[in-house]
């Protein structure tokens, strides 16, 4: 029964929006409605605002974190099983939110936070992945599926819990499938770099 709390309230949090949050406290439009359309950082960017996208970023890092922070602490029985889940369960929250009428973001912050969590070195060596890719190609798409192709291989390497590297890599597969239309622009050469303003 404390599993399922667990993993109900991490969805919960998980569905909070920072992006919408933060648009509305510095007066912005909605994410949803310019851009790519993403309530996610990278699209808060491009309104101009940088604080409201720090922000953002920030805010939907910390909960994927807390989530599975409070998750490892307070949970009981199966220990691992529940951290998994838990942290699937916030990161589906992000993607799916039961606020936004289950239209959320790519959950690139969410993942990081969880990772973060999960292990600090994996989700340092995932960020490190995005910070380089980033810096080399100014794609924020292409450094996330990097990112997130790297960050089960690193929790193997670390041996972590067999539960933790399968919940890697499930939000690994899932955050490449929320991304789908990014690689086709990016095949295309259409992908809008990073600090740039999508096209209509």
């Amino acid at each position: 029964m404390m599993t399922l709390v667990f993993v109900v309230l991490a969805y919960v949090l998980g569905s909070v929006s920072f992006a919408v949050l933060m648009s509305k406290v510095y007066g912005l439009a909605d994410p949803r409605t310019y851009g790519s359309g993403n309530p996610g950082a990278t699209n808060v960017l491009r309104s101009g605002k940088k604080a409201a996208a720090i922000l953002t970023l920030l805010g939907d890092s910390a909960k994927g974190w807390l989530a599975v922070f409070l998750a490892m602490h307070y949970a009981l029985g199966d220990v691992p099983l529940v951290v998994a889940l838990v942290a699937l369960a916030v990161f589906l929250g992000h993607l799916f939110p039961v606020f936004l009428k289950f239209k959320g973001g790519k959950g690139v912050a969410t993942a990081l936070g969880v990772l973060l969590a999960l292990n600090v070195w994996m989700g340092l060596g995932a960020l490190a992945v995005w910070l380089l890719m980033a810096v080399v190609f100014r794609y924020s798409s292409l450094s996330a599926l990097l990112a997130a192709i790297s960050a089960p291989i690193y929790a193997v390497l670390l041996g972590l819990p067999h539960e933790w590297i399968w919940a890697s890599a499930i939000m690994s597969l899932l955050l490449i499938w929320r991304h789908t239309s990014n690689i086709q622009n990016l095949l295309a050469g259409k992908e809008t770099k990073i600090g740039g303003k999508k096209n209509a």
